[in-house]
């Protein structure tokens, strides 16, 4: 997880070499211990297994994972469907999914620590906006709907067209179209990696021709495997935060 993450980090990518050998590896010593130590726990390695694959398809086909992010998840549970409480015993909180769908844990832990980069986000756009005393959402954009201009303040930042071009892991959260007499610009929620090049292209040729500011919406796109893996570490020795958060919300 280590190595993965370094690699998301270092080139947004994961070869598949690393899940060919992760995954024989803890499937071939889950399936001894099951069979030597215990075999009644086959039901809830199946439950385990099956629950974490369901989700980590459907957050892929969602859009909502990258490749490398799902086949990390399926990996874990293969590994370590639940959790391993006789070795580690975690400080804070031991949740009831942990004991049955251990990686649905380190799942939500990491969902929590990339929503926290939110709120540097946020940060960075203020500082940004009373810096250049520039709108953050200029012209066209203005009309955009508070959703949306919410979701890219927490995603995202301004930057220069010709950095984003630059920079082949940041995704513009805009898009241009052309068609219309008086240029259209509209917020991109959701960046495509298949589309990335051709809208830079049009957001390029709108700001050289001083159709826009020369500064867009655009977002690193978070190496999520890091994530991943800090919320796999913090499972293991602290507990599940989001079961803690919760606890202290109801007061229980």
């Amino acid at each position: 997880m280590f190595y993965a993450s370094w690699s998301d980090y270092k080139t947004r990518e994961v070869s598949n070499r690393v899940w060919a050998i992760y995954a024989p590896i803890a499937i071939a010593l889950s399936l001894t211990e099951l069979l030597l130590y215990e075999p009644s726990q086959w039901p809830i390695y199946g439950l385990s297994v099956g629950v974490t694959v369901g989700l980590a398809l459907l957050l892929f086909y969602a859009g909502g994972f990258g490749g490398a992010d799902s086949k990390a998840l399926m990996c874990i549970a293969v590994a370590l469907p639940f959790a391993p409480l006789a070795l580690f015993t975690p400080l804070l909180a031991v949740s009831p999914t942990s004991q049955v769908v251990f990686p649905i844990t380190i799942f939500g832990n990491a969902v929590l620590f990339a929503a926290a980069s939110g709120i540097y986000m946020i940060l960075r756009n203020i500082i940004w906006h009373k810096k250049t005393k520039t709108s953050m959402f200029p012209g066209a954009l203005a009309s955009e709907s508070i959703g949306k201009k919410f979701l890219v303040l927490i995603t995202g930042y301004k930057m220069k067209v010709s950095k984003v071009k630059e920079k082949w892991h940041i995704f513009p959260l805009e898009d241009v179209d052309d068609q219309f007499v008086n240029l259209k610009r509209k917020l991109v929620i959701v960046p495509h990696d298949e589309g990335r090049e051709k809208i830079v292209e049009r957001l390029s040729k709108a700001s050289e021709e001083g159709k826009i500011d020369g500064y867009v919406w655009a977002t690193p796109g978070l190496p999520m495997l890091i994530f991943v893996t800090l919320g796999f570490i913090v499972a293991l020795f602290l507990g599940d935060f989001v079961w803690l958060l919760v606890r202290l919300v109801l007061g229980a």
